[in-house]
C-alpha cells in the first residue's frame, strides 16, 4: 500500500526494522542452556527444568519459534518491498541466538543509527511488553559502552490493532463453520492465552490504578469475535477465556482456568465440540504445539470431545500488513507528524509505556529504550 499520492512508503528516520522475539533452542544440546537463560535468577533447579525440556524432546529438541520468526521476517520484508521500501528487516531474540545485542551490533557496524522494533507479543503485561523494553535498554547500554550508540524505538502493542483483530476473527469464524456443529448448546469456543501470575496481571494496567489490562484486552477481543462471527447470542455460554503454560511454584496463584480443566468441565455439561482459538499467541510456537496440539488434544480425545484448533495469525497477509502499518505509524510519530492510531476493539496502546505500567515484580530494571 503506497501513500495517497502514490509515493513509496517512507520510514525515515529509521535505517532498519528489527523483529524482536523470545528465542528458542535449535537442537537438543541447546535445550537446557536455553531454559537456564529463561529462568535465570529464579532459583529453579535443573530437575524441574528437565520436565520442561521433555516438551522440546518431543519435537527433536528444537523449538518451532525460530523458523516462524524467519518466516515472519521474510513476510515483513516482502510487504515493505511491495510498498516501495528497501529498509531491511533484522531479527534478534531475548533468550537464544541471534541475540538482540548481536543483531544491533551488526546493524550499527553496517551503518544503522536508528531502528524500529516489532515484538512478537501483542498484549500488555510485564513479560509481553515491558520486559522487551528492558531487553532493548540492556542491549543499548552494552553497545554504548562499546562506542556504538544506536537508538531503538518500538511500535505500540497491537492487541487492539484492527488487523490483529480481523485476522483472528476470520480464522475463528472459518474454524467454527468448518467444525460442522449446528447446535450452539453443544459448541464452545475456548480463547486461549499464556497464563501469567495474578500479581503480574493485576499490574498490567497503564499505571493509574487500572490494573489487569492483560485479561481485559483478551476478553474484549474474544467478545468481539463472538459477536462479529454471530456464533451465538449468548456469548457467556458460547465462549470463554482460558489459559495454558502455567509455571512457577504451586503456592503462587496464576490466571485460571487451565485449558484442560475447561475441557473437562465442558464435557461434563454435554458439550461435544470445542473450537480452541489461541488468540494470545502470534505463531504456533511451543506453547501452542505442546500445550494445545499435544496435551489439550489428548485431554479432548480422552473426554470424547471433538477439538478444532484455530491457526495463529502467523504470516497471515492482513496481520503482516498491519505490522507494517504500525511501523509506518511509528515513523510518522518519530518525524513529528500527526497520524491516526486505529484501534478495534478498545483503545490504541501508546508507543511509549506510561510511568508505572507493567512493573517488574521481581526487581527493578531499566525500562527505557532509545528515544522512548
Amino acid at each position: 500500500m503506497t501513500s495517497p499520492t502514490g509515493s513509496s512508503l517512507e520510514l525515515d528516520p529509521y535505517d532498519a526494522v528489527v523483529l524482536l522475539s523470545f528465542g528458542g533452542p535449535e537442537g537438543p544440546d541447546e535445550v537446557m542452556p536455553f531454559l537456564r537463560r529463561v529462568t535465570a535468577g529464579r532459583g529453579i533447579p535443573d530437575e524441574r527444568l528437565a520436565d520442561v525440556a521433555h516438551h522440546y524432546e518431543l519435537f527433536g529438541g528444537k523449538s518451532p519459534i525460530n523458523d516462524q520468526c524467519r518466516q515472519l521476517r521474510a513476510a515483513l520484508e516482502s510487504e515493505l518491498q511491495r510498498r516501495g521500501s528497501d529498509v531491511p528487516v533484522l531479527w534478534g531474540n531475548r533468550n537464544g541466538a541471534p541475540f538482540l545485542v548481536d543483531t544491533l551490533r551488526r546493524a550499527y557496524d553496517d551503518g544503522a543509527r536508528r531502528v524500529v522494533a516489532i515484538t512478537t507479543s501483542a498484549y500488555a503485561s510485564y513479560s509481553s511488553c515491558r520486559q522487551y523494553r528492558e531487553d532493548i535498554a540492556a542491549a543499548l547500554q552494552e553497545l554504548r559502552e562499546e562506542g556504538r550508540p544506536i537508538v531503538v524505538d518500538k511500535i505500540r502493542q497491537y492487541a487492539t490493532h484492527p488487523s490483529f483483530a480481523r485476522a483472528n476473527l476470520r480464522l475463528v469464524t472459518e474454524a467454527v463453520r468448518g467444525c460442522g456443529q449446528p447446535d450452539d448448546a453443544r459448541l464452545r469456543v475456548a480463547f486461549v492465552t499464556h497464563s501469567i501470575p495474578e500479581g503480574m496481571a493485576d499490574t498490567s494496567g497503564p499505571g493509574d490504578g487500572e490494573g489487569n489490562l492483560y485479561e481485559h484486552q483478551h476478553d474484549e477481543l474474544a467478545h468481539v469475535i463472538l459477536d462479529e462471527a454471530g456464533i451465538t447470542l449468548d456469548r457467556d455460554l458460547s465462549g470463554a477465556l482460558v489459559y495454558c503454560s502455567r509455571s512457577g511454584p504451586p503456592s503462587q496463584p496464576w490466571l485460571e482456568p487451565d485449558i484442560n480443566d475447561y475441557l473437562r468441565e465442558q464435557a461434563a455439561q454435554g458439550v461435544t465440540d470445542v473450537v480452541v482459538a489461541p488468540i494470545g499467541f502470534v505463531s504456533d510456537h511451543m506453547e501452542v504445539r505442546f500445550d494445545l496440539d499435544t496435551e489439550a488434544a489428548q485431554t479432548a480425545q480422552e473426554l470424547g470431545l471433538r477439538m478444532t484448533r484455530v491457526p495463529t495469525v502467523g504470516v497471515d497477509p492482513e496481520f503482516v500488513g498491519g505490522l507494517v502499518d504500525l511501523v509506518d505509524e511509528r515513523s510518522r510519530q518519530a518525524r513529528g507528524e500527526r497520524c491516526q492510531m486505529p484501534a478495534w476493539p478498545g483503545e490504541a496502546m501508546p508507543p511509549v509505556c506510561r510511568p508505572g505500567c507493567c512493573p517488574n515484580l521481581r526487581e527493578a530494571k531499566p525500562a527505557a529504550c532509545g528515544s522512548d
